[in-house]
C-alpha cells in the first residue's frame, strides 16, 4: 500500500495567494513613485537640519552634514531631465524656504502682538526672496557636478607583466572621486559660492544676513575665534567646506575598494588639520589676552510689555521701575561706573518731551554714574531712532542716531511711491525714522573707555561695528527691545549673531534689553554674565552688574582694518569657476 503525503491546493488558497501578490505589486508600485521623491525630501531635510543649527534647538553639530541631503540630491538625481539646471535650482529653492521659514518663525510673534492673522505668515513671505539664496548655489552645484572620467590604465607590477607579454592593460573605473586635488578644489568652490551669498544676503536691498552657517557655532568658542581674520563668513566657509568632502570620503572608498587600490586621502587629511587647527588657534589665542582695564558696568532690563512702553498712563510706572531696579547696583559700594537702559527705555523722546527730560536730568545729577539709554531724537520734524550718553550729573549729554535703520520695522521702502502698498505696511509702521549719518563714539567721564553705542539689530552687522572702532571705540554696548518678538526664539537668536562683533573687532559688549537677553560677552564671545531668574528663563526684570576688562591697547584685528576682505575674496573666486565651468559646458556642448 502506498502512502501519499502532500497538500492540496483549494480555491480558498490559492485566492489567497493572488491577494498577497497583488498587495507585493501594489507595494512595489508604491516605491517606485515614490523613488523620484527622494531628491525633494532631501531638500527638505537640509532646510530642517539647518533650522536645528540655531536656537532655539541650538543643536550646532547639526551644520557638520545639514548640506549632505541637498547636495547629494543635486549631484545623484535628475540624469534624465530635460533642464537639470532648473531642477537644481528648485531643489535649492525648496530646502532655502523651508529653512528661513523655520529659523525666522519668530517674526510670527508680531502677528500675536498686533492681533493680525496674516502677520504669523511674515516668515514663509520673506523666505520666498530669502530662499533665492540657496536656489542660486544649488544651481552652481548643479554646474560643477563631477562627471564622468575616461579609465585610466593602472600601473602596478601585474600590469607591467602583461605589458610585457603584449596583453591589453587594465582599466581603472572611471570616478571623478579618486584624486584629493579634485574634491578639494570642488569643496574650495561650493565654500566659496556660499560664503559670497551670506555676504551678498547682508547687504543686498537693506540687508539681513542673520544665520549663516557659521553663526551655529556662536556657542563654541575656541572654534570661532578666526573670525577676527575673516568675519562670521569664514565660519561658513569651513562649514561648507567639510560638508562636500564628507559627501566625497565614501564615494572615494567605495571605488577604491572596488579597484583594491588606495591613495594618499589628503582631501581627508587637510579638512580634519584644518579643524584641528582651529581648535588650537582658539585655545592660543584665549591664553593670551590684551592688556585691559576695569570698568564696572551694569544693565538693565526693565521688562515692560510692548503695549506699555509708548502709552502715556504708564509713564510713571516705567520711571519708578528703571528708578527701583538702578538703585539697586547704584548703592552698591563702589556704584558703577556705567549705567545701561535698553533701547527706547522711556515713553517720550529725552531731548524734547519736558516730562521725561526732568525725569532722566534729575536722576543723572543725583548720581555720578554716566547713564547710557535708548531713546528717539527728534530734529526739524525728522525723527531719529536714537542712545544718549549722560554724564557729569546731566551737564553733557552725547548723541548717536542710528545708521542702519530695519526695512519695515523702522520705515517703509518705497513708501511714497507706492501709496497703495504704504498705506497697508503703515497700520503697523505709521512713519518712518530717518538714518543718522555719524558712527558717534560715547566718551565716558573715565576717559580711558570709549563705547560704541550699537542699537537694536546694528550689533549683528561686522561692517557698522568696524566703523566705531576704527573711530576709537573700545567697548560695544547694545541697547535692545526684542519685547516686540514676546518670548519666542527671536532674542536668542540675536544675542547668538551679536557674539561675534566681539570676535571680529576683540572688543567685549555689554547688552541692555527691554527684554529677551541682558549680557555681557568678552573679547573671544564667551557670555560671561547673563541675566536669568529662578527657572533659568531670560524674560524677566533685573539689573545685570559686573566688571568688565577694557581692552587699552588700540590694537586693530585684521577685520577691523579691512572688513569684508575674505568674503569679497571669495566672491572672485565664485564668479571665475563661474565663468570658466560655464565656458566648458558650452564648448562641449558645441563639440558634441
Amino acid at each position: 500500500m502506498r502512502v501519499i503525503c502532500g497538500t492540496q491546493s483549494t480555491p480558498a488558497a490559492g485566492a489567497n495567494k493572488r491577494g498577497a501578490g497583488a498587495a507585493d505589486l501594489r507595494e512595489v508600485s508604491a516605491i517606485r513613485k515614490a523613488l523620484p521623491l527622494w531628491p525633494w525630501l532631501a531638500a527638505i531635510t537640509s532646510g530642517l537640519l539647518s533650522i536645528g543649527c540655531f536656537p532655539p534647538f541650538n543643536q550646532s553639530w547639526f551644520c557638520w552634514f545639514a548640506l549632505i541631503p541637498l547636495i547629494t540630491a543635486i549631484w545623484f538625481s535628475g540624469e534624465n531631465s530635460k533642464r537639470r539646471w532648473l531642477r537644481d535650482l528648485l531643489l535649492g529653492y525648496v530646502a532655502g524656504i523651508v529653512f528661513f521659514t523655520g529659523t525666522f518663525a519668530w517674526l510670527g510673534s508680531l502677528g500675536t502682538l498686533f492681533e493680525n492673522f496674516w502677520l504669523h505668515g511674515l516668515s514663509l513671505l520673506l523666505s520666498l526672496y530669502l530662499g533665492m539664496n540657496f536656489a542660486l548655489w544649488s544651481w552652481l552645484c548643479g554646474l560643477i557636478r563631477p562627471g564622468p572620467t575616461k579609465p585610466a590604465p593602472i600601473k602596478d607590477k601585474w600590469t607591467e607583466m602583461l605589458d610585457r607579454a603584449g596583453k591589453p592593460p587594465i582599466l581603472a573605473p572611471a570616478s571623478p572621486w579618486l584624486r584629493s586635488t579634485n574634491n578639494l578644489w570642488l569643496a574650495f568652490v561650493l565654500a566659496s559660492a556660499w560664503s559670497t551669498h551670506e555676504w551678498i544676503r547682508g547687504w543686498l536691498f537693506g540687508g539681513f544676513g542673520w544665520n549663516g552657517l557659521g553663526v551655529a557655532l556662536w556657542a563654541k568658542w575656541p572654534l570661532i575665534q578666526i573670525a577676527e581674520f575673516t568675519g562670521v563668513i569664514g565660519l561658513s566657509f569651513v562649514i561648507v567646506f567639510v560638508n562636500v568632502i564628507v559627501i566625497t570620503i565614501p564615494l572615494r572608498l567605495f571605488h577604491e575598494a572596488r579597484t583594491h587600490r588606495m591613495r594618499p586621502h589628503w582631501d581627508i587629511n587637510f579638512t580634519m588639520l584644518g579643524v584641528v587647527g582651529l581648535l588650537v588657534f582658539g585655545w592660543q589665542v584665549a591664553r593670551n589676552p590684551s592688556q585691559t582695564k576695569p570698568l564696572r558696568a551694569a544693565a538693565v532690563q526693565a521688562n515692560i510689555p510692548q503695549k506699555q512702553k509708548f502709552d502715556p498712563q504708564f509713564t510713571g510706572q516705567i520711571f519708578d521701575r528703571l528708578t527701583r531696579l538702578s538703585e539697586i547696583v547704584l548703592s552698591s559700594n563702589p556704584p558703577a561706573d556705567l549705567l545701561i537702559w535698553p533701547e527706547s527705555a522711556l515713553p517720550g523722546p529725552v531731548l524734547e518731551d519736558e516730562e521725561t527730560y526732568r525725569f532722566v536730568m534729575d536722576f543723572a545729577a543725583s548720581n555720578k554714574t554716566d547713564l547710557l539709554l535708548g531713546t528717539i531724537d527728534v530734529e526739524n520734524g525728522h525723527e531719529y531712532n536714537a542712545a544718549a550718553l549722560v554724564s557729569n550729573p546731566g551737564q553733557q549729554v552725547q548723541i548717536y542716531r542710528k545708521v542702519h535703520l530695519v526695512p519695515f520695522g523702522e520705515y517703509i521702502p518705497l513708501r511714497h511711491s507706492f501709496p497703495l502698498f504704504a498705506a497697508v505696511a503703515g497700520r503697523w509702521v505709521p512713519g518712518d525714522f530717518e538714518a543718522g549719518q555719524n558712527y558717534t563714539v560715547f566718551r565716558l567721564t573715565n576717559g580711558d573707555v570709549r563705547v560704541a553705542p550699537l542699537i537694536c539689530f546694528e550689533d549683528t552687522l561686522g561692517e557698522l561695528t568696524r566703523q566705531f572702532v576704527l573711530n576709537g571705540a573700545n567697548l560695544l554696548a547694545n541697547v535692545t527691545n526684542d519685547g516686540w518678538f514676546l518670548h519666542s526664539a527671536g532674542s536668542r537668536q540675536h544675542l547668538a549673531n551679536a557674539v561675534f562683533r566681539c570676535v571680529e573687532t576683540r572688543r567685549p559688549m555689554v547688552r541692555a534689553a527691554n527684554t529677551g537677553v541682558t549680557c555681557f560677552v568678552n573679547e573671544f564671545g564667551r557670555v560671561t554674565q547673563l541675566l536669568q531668574d529662578e527657572t533659568g528663563g531670560t524674560f524677566t526684570e533685573g539689573v545685570l552688574a559686573a566688571e568688565i576688562n577694557v581692552p587699552q591697547d588700540r590694537q586693530l584685528t585684521f577685520y577691523a582694518q579691512h572688513g569684508e576682505l575674505f568674503a569679497k575674496l571669495c566672491s572672485c573666486v565664485t564668479l571665475i569657476a563661474i565663468a570658466a565651468y560655464l565656458f566648458r559646458y558650452f564648448r562641449l556642448k558645441n563639440a558634441a
